[in-house]
C-alpha cells in the first residue's frame, strides 16, 4: 500500500484513505446568525451615533467610540462570514477506521483530528440544500456554559455516497471509491 502525500506517520499501519473532500465553500447564512446580525447592528449604530454626538463637543473624545463602533462591526462580519471563511480551510478525509477533519486558521494554525468508525458509532445524514453526516460530539465551553456539539463532514455535495462508505466500514466492508465513477 502507497501512503497519500502529507500522511506519513498519520495512518495506522495497514490504514487506507478511502475518500477526501472538503466543505462546500459558498456563502451560506443561518437563521440563528440573525439575531447576532442584529445584535452587532445596534451596537454599532448606537456606537456610531454616540460619536456624532460627542464629536459636537469638540476634541477628540469621540474617539474613544470607535472600539465600540468596531465590535459591532466585527460581530456582523462575524457572524455572516466566519461559516465561510472557516469552511473554505477546512479539509475531511475518511479512511478504513476513521473520519479526519484538517482545518488551516489563522491564529489558530493547522489541526487535524481523527474519531475513529466503528460498529458503535452513531451516524446521523442531515439532508439539506448541501447534506452533512454527523459521527461525533464534542463538549464545547462558552461563556454560557458547556454545549454539546455535532461533528461531522459538513455542506458536502457527495453525502449520500460518503455516508454509505461510512456503514460499510462499521461493517468491516469497506471498499476504496473509485473518484472518477464513484462507485465502490
Amino acid at each position: 500500500m502507497t501512503v497519500p502525500a502529507g500522511w506519513d506517520g498519520l495512518l495506522d499501519p495497514g490504514e487506507e484513505i478511502l475518500w477526501q473532500g472538503a466543505p462546500d465553500p459558498g456563502f451560506h447564512f443561518r437563521a440563528r446568525n440573525l439575531a447576532l446580525t442584529a445584535f452587532g447592528a445596534a451596537f454599532a449604530a448606537f456606537a456610531l451615533f454616540w460619536m456624532v454626538m460627542a464629536s459636537r463637543a469638540g476634541g477628540g473624545f469621540w474617539m474613544f467610540g470607535l472600539i465600540h463602533f468596531s465590535v459591532g462591526v466585527s460581530l456582523i462580519l462575524g457572524s455572516l462570514f466566519w461559516g465561510t471563511f472557516k469552511r473554505r480551510r477546512t479539509f475531511y478525509s475518511l479512511s478504513d477506521r476513521r473520519a479526519f477533519i484538517a482545518t488551516n486558521l489563522p491564529i489558530v494554525g493547522r489541526r487535524l483530528k481523527s474519531y475513529p468508525i466503528t460498529p458503535q458509532t452513531v451516524l446521523t445524514l442531515e439532508e439539506r440544500d448541501l447534506p452533512s453526516i454527523f459521527f461525533a460530539r464534542e463538549v464545547r465551553r462558552s461563556k454560557n456554559g458547556t454545549q454539546n456539539v455535532p461533528v461531522g463532514f459538513v455542506r458536502i455535495p457527495d453525502a449520500v455516497e460518503v455516508y454509505s462508505l461510512m456503514r460499510r466500514i462499521q461493517a468491516g466492508m469497506a471498499k476504496k471509491v473509485d473518484p472518477i465513477s464513484e462507485k465502490p
